[in-house]
């Protein structure tokens, strides 16, 4: 199944912002069905935080992640099923 085109203006356009906050090129991941995109929480990105939440917010799920070496990424995920979109 092809990813819808909607989807793909919405991955761009999340990913787009996401580089723009962070100063940095988001990570993008593609799996069967869905694609997450992360980005490093670094002291750059949290001057804009309310600005990252509402970019976070256009996935259909988003989440932190803590590494055992203090590391903080943020994230977010898109499936390509529109039908199947379940929120946080």
């Amino acid at each position: 199944m092809s990813r819808p085109t909607r989807r793909t203006a919405e991955i761009g356009s999340a990913t787009a912002q996401l580089a723009v906050l962070s100063g940095t090129e988001p990570r993008v991941s593609e799996e069967p069905g869905t694609v997450r995109v992360e980005v490093d929480v670094t002291p750059a990105l949290l001057k804009h935080w309310r600005r990252v939440l509402a970019v976070l917010d256009l996935g259909d799920s988003f989440g932190l992640t803590h590494t055992a070496d203090g590391q903080t990424t943020a994230w977010l995920g898109f499936n390509d099923d529109l039908s199947e979109a379940p929120r946080p």
